[in-house]
């Protein structure tokens, strides 16, 4: 049987256990709504650089190049997964999602992962990563960590002859949920680039533009890819922070459950201790009546 102080000191780890998993569900909450936030703000810069597209392909010239939309060669893959762990199957279900997908088409590829969590996931799925690099563990850290990955993505297109890239993150869902999603960052979709050459412009003035028609076109292209993993890695964070607030709830009530039980069981110990004390006492008492009577 435990006694008073075994029960006193599990119940006081519990209670720091208790308060622990409630700071990290405040957290998550917080950065859920930062993430949510970051992706909103990307609304209005989305639209400048469709808008910007829209132009630049009413305006191509006849011996103006587009980026390939076909792929022959070899293909890049980035995973997004998290940061930290404690998310409940974040990792695991966006593994067997990458890999599913992958698995439809096989030809040689270069697999960059975003967070070392996700990395053993694929692993265990049988799909082994080329590459490994932190994620951004805020919403502070993402332009930096884009800014490397459209570094990464140029290497892979120079040196690695890589002309298919593929975005692979858990994406919100309502009902602070989420989902796996896959993007097609390389090559462009060419019906997406017929579909914004033919929208009607918002306005009466007629667009148009100065300067080099290449180089501005390859300048959005840019911004259109700077937009997209920064979408990605905002929707990759907020799914996180929901996983983790999921798993977190689980282990509130866990740890609740636990607490109420140590607790119950430290009030019968004690209330026992209580009543042998008062049976000692009577008896004792008893005894010395009956040797005053004797």
């Amino acid at each position: 049987m435990q006694t008073l102080e075994t029960l006193r000191r599990q119940i006081n780890s519990t209670e720091s256990l208790h308060s622990v998993v409630r700071t990290m569900k405040v957290l998550s909450m917080t950065s859920i709504r930062q993430c949510e936030a970051a992706v909103e703000s990307l609304s209005d810069y989305y639209r400048t650089v469709r808008l910007g597209l829209r132009i630049a392909l009413r305006h191509r010239p006849r011996e103006g190049r587009v980026l390939p939309t076909t792929a022959t060669g070899r293909q890049g893959v980035i995973v997004f997964g998290s940061a930290w762990g404690m998310c409940g199957r974040f990792n695991e279900t966006l593994a067997a999602h990458a890999t599913e997908r992958l698995g439809e088409a096989q030809r040689p590829r270069t697999v960059l992962v975003l967070g070392e969590y996700v990395g053993d996931a694929l692993e265990a799925e049988g799909l082994a990563p080329n590459l490994q690099a932190a994620g951004p563990e805020s919403v502070e850290g993402i332009t930096a960590r884009v800014q490397e990955l459209l570094i990464t993505i140029e290497q892979w297109r120079l040196d690695e002859q890589i002309d298919r890239v593929l975005l692979f993150y858990n994406q919100s869902t309502p009902g602070a949920g989420y989902a796996p999603t896959t993007q097609r960052l390389l090559p462009l979709d060419n019906e997406w680039l017929a579909q914004l050459e033919h929208e009607d412009w918002p306005t009466r003035m007629a667009p148009t533009f100065r300067g080099d028609w290449e180089t501005l076109f390859a300048s959005l292209v840019r911004q259109y890819f700077f937009v997209s993993l920064y979408r990605a890695c905002a929707e990759s964070l907020a799914s996180e922070h929901a996983s983790r607030l999921a798993a977190m709830q689980m282990a509130e009530d866990n740890v609740q459950e636990r607490l109420d039980d140590l607790q119950g069981r430290f009030h019968r110990t004690r209330q026992n201790a209580i009543t042998e004390e008062l049976l000692d006492i009577t008896s004792g008492f008893e005894a010395l009546r009956t040797e005053d009577t004797a």
